[in-house]
C-alpha cells in the first residue's frame, strides 16, 4: 500500500478531465479541418474554374475568367466559414433523443 486513499469524486475528476481532453482533441481535429479547407478549396476552386470552366468551357477572355473564377473564390471562402460556424454552433450538443436519460 502506498497510503493514498483514493475517493469516488477523484475518480469523477479524472473522468471529467478525460472528458475536457477529448473534447478538446476534438476541436482541435475540427479547427484543423475546416484551416485545411480554408486555404486549399478557394485556392483549388480558383484555377480550376478559371483554366476549365470560364476558359475552357466557356471560351471567356483571360481578364474575364480572372474576374469570375474570384468570384467564385470568394463563394467557397463564404460557405467554408458558414460550415465552420454551424459546426461549431453545434458541437458539444446532442440530438434530441439520443441523450442519456436518467
Amino acid at each position: 500500500m502506498d497510503g493514498s486513499v483514493r475517493t469516488a469524486s477523484d475518480d469523477g475528476l479524472q473522468s471529467y478531465n478525460r472528458g475536457n481532453e477529448s473534447s478538446l482533441v476534438s476541436a482541435l481535429k475540427t479547427l484543423l479541418f475546416f484551416t485545411i479547407m480554408m486555404v486549399t478549396l478557394p485556392i483549388g476552386l480558383y484555377f480550376a474554374t478559371k483554366a476549365y470552366l470560364f476558359e475552357g468551357s466557356m471560351k471567356m477572355s483571360s481578364s474575364d475568367s480572372y474576374f469570375y473564377a474570384a468570384i467564385v473564390a470568394v463563394l467557397a471562402v463564404h460557405v467554408v466559414l458558414a460550415l465552420f460556424v454551424y459546426v461549431a454552433w453545434n458541437e458539444g450538443t446532442t440530438p434530441k433523443g439520443k441523450g442519456k436519460h436518467d
